[in-house]
């Protein structure tokens, strides 16, 4: 890890804290950027780099768990969260809302640093399934109409004949658009083809029917 493919970014309103933690990070190799609000890290332009979020809760101008509630929705890194005045609802709030870690100062720098590697690997992670299910849209949006109404017949199960009968086409045809399918899906198996469309979230509309016809 270099300290161009990632960076932490710091909010606290603490000049000191802030640069205390910069240091910090940098004796690790961590390329860290400091913010003293929320503001000013939300008007922030920020590279797109796997990242985490080492956030004070006592901001001046929002707290901070009320600003990881309203970035919920959207691609947030990892939330670290550090502060002078922890309680037990306040850190169970947030790690139920998904926060990495919970630390209240003086905490130990090898804490701080766990965390930080943790929410590191989860943005990373986030990032590469984000990817994957870019691309996995990419692919379905080129298939046909017809191909679309093919592929939930296919991962039920449902024979060439069945699913043919079920558009009422032929079965020479059916069989032309799952192997369409297939290939723009660039799945290997019908098996991955099934993993796709669960990700996909394209439900299993039929059950396989007991019957005559080819596997």
């Amino acid at each position: 890890m270099t300290t161009d493919d990632h960076v932490v970014f710091i909010v606290d309103d603490d000049a000191r804290i802030r640069e205390a933690l910069s240091e910090l990070l940098e004796s690790h190799g961590i390329r860290a950027v400091a913010f003293g609000s929320a503001g000013e890290y939300v008007r922030a332009d920020k590279p797109d780099l796997p990242s985490s979020l080492i956030l004070d809760v006592e901001l001046p101008d929002i707290n901070g768990l009320d600003l990881q509630k309203q970035i919920a929705d959207g691609d947030h890194p990892p939330i670290i969260f550090v502060t002078g005045h922890g309680d037990i609802p306040s850190s169970v709030r947030a790690i139920k809302d998904g926060a990495v870690d919970f630390l209240t100062k003086p905490f130990s720098d090898d804490d701080l640093m766990t965390a930080v590697r943790t929410g590191l690997a989860q943005d990373r992670e986030a990032r590469l399934e984000r990817a994957e299910m870019a691309a996995l849209l990419e692919r379905y949006s080129v298939l046909t109409p017809r191909e679309r109404d093919v592929l939930p017949l296919v991962i039920s199960g449902l024979l060439n004949k069945q699913a043919a009968a079920e558009l009422g086409i032929s079965e020479v045809m059916l069989q032309i658009h799952r192997r369409n399918v297939m290939q723009k899906m660039g799945a290997a198996s019908l098996a991955d083809l099934v993993r796709m469309a669960e990700k996909l979230q394209i439900p299993i509309t039929h059950s396989r029917r007991a019957g005559k016809g080819e596997p």
